[in-house]
Parts: C-alpha cells; structure tokens; sequence
C-alpha cells in the first residue's frame, strides 16, 4: 500500500451536489397541521457524488467533482464544503436559472426516509465528461459516476462515456443509488463498460430483478451481474461489505460496531473507502473491503454525510492497517 500521494491515482467523481436537510427524533409526519418537535435539524452537505468525492478527498487521494448547482445560498454551502474536504471543485458549474437541489432526510435509529427536490441535480451535460477525461488523458485514475437514476440526460449517454474513459485507460465504477421509478432501466447496457458495480443489497436485488436474473441468494445474484463485467461490491449495512467477481471466492469484510447518530450518506463513504484503496494502490480485495467497511462505519457517528469521515491516519487506525 502506497502512502506517497504522488503515486496516488486521481479520481472523478460525477453525479449530484446538493443540500441534505437531516432531521431527528419524531420524524414520522402527521398531517392535520400537527406540529412535532424534532430532537436535531442539520443543513450538511448532500449527493451521493459530492459525499463519494469529500470521503476519498479526505482519505489523501486527489479528487476532482463534476456536478452542477444553483446560484444561491445553497448552492454556496455545496461549494464551500466540498473545498472545505479538500475537493476540486472546478468542475462543479453554477445555473442562474435553476435551484440548487434539495432533500430532506428522516432520519430514525433504524431506517430513513429521503424526500427530493432535483433542482441542478439532473443538468449535468455527458460532454463535460468527455471534456474532463480528454483533459487528464495523460493520468488516468478512477472515474466513478453516482446517482444514476437522478440524471437521465447522462443516463443515456452513459455507455458512450464510460466506454471513451476505459479506452483512455481509466478505470469506472457506479453506484446507482436507488431508482425513484422502480423500474431499473438503462442498467444492461452499462456493465461491459464497468470495472466496479457497488449496490447495497437492496439495490442488487433490483437491478437482479430488471435484468431478468432469478433465485433467491444475493451471491448468486451478485455473480450472475459480475459475470457481465464488473466486480459486484456489496454494502451491508452494519454487517460491512462483501465482493464478487466472476468466478472468484466472495470475499467479506464486517463493519465496525459503533454508536450510530444517523446513517446518512454511510454507502457513499464505504464507496469512498473502496475508491480511496484503489486509489492507493491496495491489490488485496479483502484489505480493499475493510477500507470501505471501516469508512461507512465511522461515518455514523455524527449527522450527516461528511462530518464524521476518516482522513487515512484514523481510518488505519480504526481497521488496523
């Protein structure tokens, strides 16, 4: 494992930026113009992307996001906290003609519930894309792409894009994040063109269901996916993580046992531990694991996506690396 960040590979990130609102406590609604009283309420950074970017930024890889927000406050705290978390933000372009995005998160001990307006989060062109990777053509790294089902524009283009960076000699990853629809779509003609698909279980099941795979154990699963591409990298939950690829025994690595304040944007940093291994150059899959497990864990630990991510230095010490 490197520890010189000259030898770091660089990673972009592409996908949504946006504002979570995360509330805790009573925060199953009651209409009738009931009032409730909420134990906290957190403006934090949110998008699955700019969580994705701000986890491996702090983890000592050279991280770049391409995203868009609106020209207002909100949008001005997405900025700030992305370069906060030491994240390139040139590539994240300003709309004066669209809101910021913006989801409100119910946010239980057990489970949460995400409420959301797209805002900027969909006008994202493909070809600013292709702009970024024909501009670092010279050093390829990892381009990975979150929130798939939030932005059908690149959606459809999606292929097209992942097959130019891997021609280049990027290496590409998604995760997909759930479909709002339901209905999985797009995904197929996607996994020639992936070197690491990362669904959590439920997703996986969805995306097995859309693609017409059957049977009822999530390796199988997994291992039917893989075998039309990429390695299949599963979030567990509190339980950690476990991979997949083709033929290959599955390997595991389980989380950490923490007291959890909120679970928001945990998948995203067990992403960005993943991301940030590659980055550094772990070759072991198992090693790569527990650097996804270890940062998803250590995410909860306060409210919101970002605040609680492991720079290295606490993420070895918290795995044992």
């Amino acid at each position: 494992m490197s520890g010189q960040l000259s030898t770091v590979l660089p990673v972009l990130v592409v996908g949504d930026a946006n504002v979570d609102l995360v509330l805790g406590g009573d925060v199953v609604p009651r209409f009738g113009q009931a009032e409730q009283l909420l134990d906290r309420a957190d403006l934090v950074l949110g998008g699955s992307a700019s969580i994705v970017a701000c986890g491996a930024a702090k983890l000592g890889v050279p991280t770049a996001l391409l995203a868009r927000v609106g020209a207002d406050a909100f949008g001005s705290v997405v900025l700030d906290a992305l370069r906060g978390s030491g994240v390139d933000a040139s590539g994240v372009g300003v709309d004066r003609a669209t809101a910021t995005g913006v989801s409100v998160i119910l946010s239980a001990p057990d489970d949460r519930a995400i409420l959301t307006s797209l805002g900027t989060i969909p006008t994202l062109p493909a070809d600013d894309v292709v702009s970024r990777i024909d501009a670092h053509s010279g050093r390829p790294g990892i381009m990975h792409v979150a929130s798939f089902f939030l932005q059908p524009d690149l959606a459809e283009e999606l292929p097209r894009v992942l097959a130019h960076a891997r021609q280049l000699g990027w290496a590409t990853s998604l995760d997909t994040n759930w479909d709002p629809a339901e209905t999985w779509n797009g995904l197929a003609e996607l996994l020639e063109h992936l070197d690491v698909l990362m669904p959590n279980r439920s997703e996986l099941r969805a995306i097995a269901g859309a693609l017409g795979i059957e049977g009822t154990d999530d390796e199988q699963r997994a291992r039917a996916i893989s075998a039309r591409g990429p390695r299949v990298v599963v979030k567990d939950g509190a339980r950690g993580g476990w991979s997949v690829l083709g033929g290959e025994r599955v390997r595991r690595a389980p989380g950490l046992e923490i007291d959890v304040v909120d679970t928001t944007g945990a998948g995203d940093s067990f992403d960005a531990g993943y991301l940030g291994a590659l980055a550094h150059g772990v070759d072991d899959e198992a090693t790569r694991l527990r650097w996804a497990a270890t940062c998803g864990s250590l995410s909860t630990a306060r409210a919101g996506g970002t605040a609680a991510q492991a720079s290295l230095d606490e993420l070895r010490a918290a795995a044992g690396l």
